[in-house]
């Protein structure tokens, strides 16, 4: 099935809380078992933004673009309609083009989609979601992040990531995910990580100009 191209020059025009809200309910009332939610979605993108692959660059949309409903399927399932399918691809790519122009116009401003979990008047972040469709957007082009993982500096950075995206992670201390406080703590550290990726990005390219 063919899809837009996502176009980096594309105007960027945010979704309202309002559509945010439309794309997380319809995430979760798809019927495939592998459909992102909207965390896992925003992770997803935030990788293929911020990584060392170029995969939105040099593959179709049709090669990434279908995973985030756990991919396409004969008889037009898990959309019930084409139109539906076209909203939701113009939604992703929305958001998409959102996130791009924000790490590179105002980093500073950019914000991830976590899950807040609540414990009386204290409020415990917890990107597991995100960070299950981060390490989803890394398994499309292992090759590339494969030193990044290896990276003295990176490496290290990216533990809270794999760690809460359900990943064994060797030599990293043991994590109680299941206590609110341990994943809040591993959930900002997983921000800070998008961060200096993003710094790591943003050098190379510098390095590479003429």
């Amino acid at each position: 099935m063919d899809y837009p191209k996502y176009d980096r020059a594309s105007p960027n025009t945010p979704l309202t809380n309002a559509e945010l809200q439309q794309l997380d309910e319809l995430l979760q009332t798809l019927p495939a078992d592998g459909a992102m939610s909207l965390d896992g979605m925003d992770g997803y993108l935030t990788a293929l933004l911020v990584g060392p692959s170029k995969f939105l660059d040099t593959q179709p949309s049709a090669d990434w673009l279908p995973l985030i409903w756990g991919g396409d399927s004969e008889g037009g399932k898990p959309f019930a309609s084409n139109q539906k399918r076209k909203r939701t691809t113009v939604m992703v790519l929305r958001h998409l083009q959102a996130l791009a122009c924000t790490l590179r116009d105002e980093p500073d401003n950019w914000q991830p989609i976590f899950s807040v979990a609540e414990q009386g008047e204290q409020e415990w972040a917890d990107a597991s979601d995100w960070c299950t469709g981060f390490l989803q957007a890394t398994d499309l082009d292992p090759e590339a992040w494969a030193p990044w993982f290896d990276d003295a500096e990176l490496g290290p950075a990216l533990v809270p990531i794999a760690l809460l995206g359900g990943e064994a992670v060797s030599d990293a201390p043991e994590a109680d995910l299941s206590k609110a406080d341990v994943c809040d703590e591993l959930s900002r550290a997983a921000a800070d990580a998008v961060m200096a990726m993003w710094a790591h990005s943003c050098a190379a390219k510098a390095d590479a100009r003429p």
